[in-house]
């Protein structure tokens, strides 16, 4: 079966991947098993190209859930003490995160009817201290941002919008809780109390929270949780809003439009404000049925009336997060319509980790594995794990794998060109100092962004030169805030660049921070072949002798022949379309 599985491959190989999978999918129904083994041997077929192929640009996120302390935090801010316990417990899965190259952290600051900050309109958790109310003694959401920027990760802040808390939690929060400051935009159901989207206020208690989290905090992004209605949505009592509200509309469609509506004002609240914070949510991870595979009763448009890929397409909202928490033929083809309705925009699926644990699903490591492929075959933008202490436990060595096989080298957050797509200035007047310590210092002058925002550098470092910007394993230093560092001894034989990138992602073009010289650069060639470097915008090689003439000219390509070069010690330019040239290595023949 592999052997012809093989001769399918290279069969198809002339189409796209995205076509062959379409194919794959298009087998008869009555074929399933089939059809889901073909597709996972083709997804493993094609997996082992691009599991090595590190994107610079991928989101790879993680939800930190403080509801119960089930992610964050075990320990509770009762005494300075535990204040510090519980900084320190942070500061360590941030550190494990940083180490495994995660980039962004989705850290649930709004919990059921409360907020892990200091709010005038919510009050604080139980899970800080054990006491529903109590101040912690320090702001948890300032803190955890401060930290997230110092290891160059972004912080969104993740926001459950409509729950309000069972019946447990609104008791204990008390005057505090909406329900009893606000009881008319609330609604019971099923034993819990909830926001009614279809009450006019709604959307302005939500938004008075976002306003004052994006006023107060440099958070990254705002990332919208439960934004539907509740499970068992037909028994959701809203008759009363619906007479009073719905102008003779079909309820389901209402409903969607509703939710909508808070989406369009949320984002417009945070656009006004500060247009780079990202807006996101994580809908239900089937949008609806599609054309071959159903969703089974449980989708987002549907069942719950979220209308997330109508959120993309009108433009209010930058990343989707879907809830893919499913397998074989419930994540892939799902995974498609997802890519297929980006709108150009982010779609990050939200990978169902938890359920590696033999208490839950006890699925196989190779079933996440599987899905990382796939989504990274198919470009989207990246991943995000439900939940992180499954993925710091290395269940089933999830975290194992995704740091030696996923992720081997750091990733940027892509560039929000949608809202913004012009580059800082490039750094400048390049400065490469060995002090007498043996460390080294690198300084260059300060970028300036269009929007007068503040700058951050990225550090590349690499043996050979120049330094490929493109390749995220020379990836060294991210979101420096300072034009200026020292680095250790063990980095002395190394080519540095440095970039400028502004709070949209946009990066500028590479300074060069040292050159090689034609004694350093290093030999390309072993015998008769030359190897080279991935070099971006190259079209041709050229071979000089030691006194700079051109003694051959060859198109690019990574590995090209010597048979027919004489003996002797030679010089390596690349040259791109403009004629201009670099050294870029040796040849000793």
């Amino acid at each position: 079966m592999q052997v012809q599985m093989l001769s399918f491959y290279f069969r198809f190989n002339g189409r796209k991947n995205n076509e062959l999978i379409h194919y794959l999918l298009s087998l008869p129904p009555n074929l399933p098993y089939m059809r889901t083994f073909l597709i996972i041997l083709l997804i493993s077929l094609l997996g082992s190209i691009h599991a090595a192929a590190q994107p610079k640009h991928e989101i790879r996120a993680t939800w930190i859930t403080t509801l119960g302390g089930m992610d964050w935090p075990r320990q509770k801010a009762t005494s300075a003490e535990g204040i510090r316990q519980q900084k320190q417990e942070l500061c360590q899965i941030l550190d494990q995160l940083k180490e495994a190259n995660f980039n962004t952290v989705l850290l649930q600051t709004r919990l059921r009817g409360d907020l892990i900050y200091p709010s005038a309109i919510e009050t604080f958790p139980e899970s800080l201290t054990g006491r529903t109310g109590r101040d912690p003694g320090y702001d948890p959401l300032a803190f955890a941002i401060d930290e997230c920027h110092k290891r160059g990760m972004e912080l969104h802040a993740w926001i459950v919008t409509i729950p309000a808390g069972n019946n447990r939690q609104v008791k204990l929060l008390g005057k505090h809780s909406i329900v009893r400051k606000n009881r008319k935009i609330c609604k019971q159901h099923e034993g819990a109390w909830y926001l009614d989207p279809g009450h006019p206020e709604t959307a302005d208690y939500l938004a008075s929270i976002v306003r004052e989290i994006v006023t107060r905090y440099d958070v990254d992004g705002v990332h919208f949780d439960y934004i539907r209605y509740p499970e068992n949505a037909r028994r959701f009592p809203d008759t009363d809003t619906h007479r009073k509200y719905g102008k003779g509309k079909d309820l389901k469609q209402w409903r969607r439009e509703n939710i909508t509506s808070i989406v369009r004002r949320l984002h417009t609240e945070v656009k006004q404000l500060k247009p780079w914070v990202k807006v996101s949510s994580s809908p239900v991870g089937k949008h609806r049925d599609t054309s071959r595979y159903s969703s089974y009763g449980w989708n987002a448009y549907e069942t719950v009336h979220q209308d997330a890929q109508g959120w993309m397409k009108e433009g209010i909202h930058d990343a989707l997060f879907p809830m893919m928490y499913f397998k074989d033929n419930h994540f892939y083809p799902f995974a498609l319509d997802w890519k297929e309705n980006d709108h150009g925009r982010w779609v990050v699926p939200g990978l169902g980790i938890y359920f590696l644990s033999p208490r839950e699903r006890n699925w196989p490591l190779d079933e996440v594995s599987r899905q990382l492929f796939f989504t990274r075959q198919q470009s989207l933008a990246g991943h995000a794990y439900f939940r992180n202490k499954f993925l710091l436990d290395n269940v089933k060595g999830i975290l194992t794998e995704l740091k030696t096989e996923f992720y081997t080298a750091p990733a940027l957050v892509p560039p929000m060109v949608w809202q913004d797509s012009i580059a800082p200035t490039a750094p400048a007047s390049p400065v490469y100092e060995s002090l007498p310590d043996g460390s080294i210092k690198l300084a260059w002058s300060a970028s300036k962004d269009n929007h007068d925002l503040p700058v951050v550098y990225h550090l590349y470092a690499s043996s050979i030169y120049p330094v490929d910007t493109d390749n995220a394993q020379n990836l060294l230093i991210t979101h420096l805030k300072e034009n200026e560092i020292r680095l250790d001894s063990k980095y002395g034989e190394l080519f540095f660049a440095v970039t400028s990138a502004d709070r949209y992602g946009n990066e500028s073009a590479p300074l060069a921070l040292n050159e090689a010289s034609e004694i350093d650069i290093p030999i390309l060639n072993q015998g008769d072949k030359m190897t080279l470097p991935e070099l971006a915008n190259i079209q041709n090689i050229l071979i000089c002798n030691h006194l700079g003439e051109t003694i051959s000219k060859v198109m690019y390509h990574r590995e090209i022949s010597l048979e027919l070069l004489p003996e002797g010690f030679y010089l390596v330019y690349a040259q791109d379309k403009d004629e201009d040239k670099t050294l870029v290595g040796t040849i000793l023949k």
